[in-house]
This record gives structure tokens, C-alpha cells and sequence, in this order.
């Protein structure tokens, strides 16, 4: 989904995301963002300070590299699971549908029942 993105007003119209939902992807991405620096952080030491004269260290740094992209994308995957969770049926179908149309794989969760949404016909 992309929560960390600077795309907050198009996920709020495309899944006419309610208060709630509003304030915790809000909450997301304030957390994302700080543990995505750190990540960023870790990377950059990693790149400026590893040693790199034998292949050995080469393939060290690699292997290190991996790890810290690893903890980036699962720190998003995190996130944007977290806020899917508070998803109704209908705005799950939705994000269903557009995961469908951009040939992505999309994160499985049970959405969630409010008691002032409108049950299903």
C-alpha cells in the first residue's frame, strides 16, 4: 500500500478511510518514517565504514546490505498489514481489486465489522 509514501490523501479517498483509520495510519506513518531513518542510517554506516579491499568483504557487505533492505521492506509490510486490519469488507474488497489490477500480491487479513457500517445486501 505504501503507507510510508506521500500519497496519504489519495489512499484516504480511494478507501474513504473513516477517523479512525485516519489517525492510525497517521500513527503509521510517523513510526515508519522513524524506523525507516534508523534503517537509512544503518546503510549509510554500513556503506562508509565496511571494509571493502578482499572480495570476502565484499560479499559480507553484501550479505549485510540484504539484511538491512529486508528490515526495510518488512518494516512497511508491518505497517501497511496494520492499517489494512482495520479495514471493512467493502474497502478490503476494494484494495483487493487494485492489487488484482496492478498484478500484485495482496497481504490477507479479515477485515474488520463497525457497528455503524451498512451490512451487505
Amino acid at each position: 500500500m505504501g503507507i510510508g509514501e506521500k500519497n496519504a490523501e489519495t489512499m484516504i479517498t480511494v478507501f474513504q478511510l473513516n477517523e479512525t483509520q485516519i489517525a492510525t495510519m497517521e500513527t503509521l506513518q510517523g513510526k515508519l518514517e522513524i524506523e525507516t531513518k534508523i534503517i537509512e542510517e544503518q546503510i549509510e554506516k554500513l556503506l562508509a565504514e565496511h571494509p571493502q579491499s578482499k572480495e570476502q568483504d565484499l560479499i559480507v557487505m553484501g550479505d549485510k546490505y540484504k539484511a538491512l533492505q529486508h528490515k526495510l521492506l518488512q518494516a512497511s509490510y508491518e505497517s501497511d498489514k496494520t492499517l489494512l486490519a482495520t479495514f471493512n469488507t467493502k474497502q478490503y474488497n476494494r484494495y483487493l481489486e487494485l492489487c488484482n489490477a496492478a498484478i500484485r500480491r495482496p497481504i490477507r487479513i479479515t477485515p474488520k465489522v463497525y457497528k455503524d457500517s451498512i451490512a451487505p445486501k
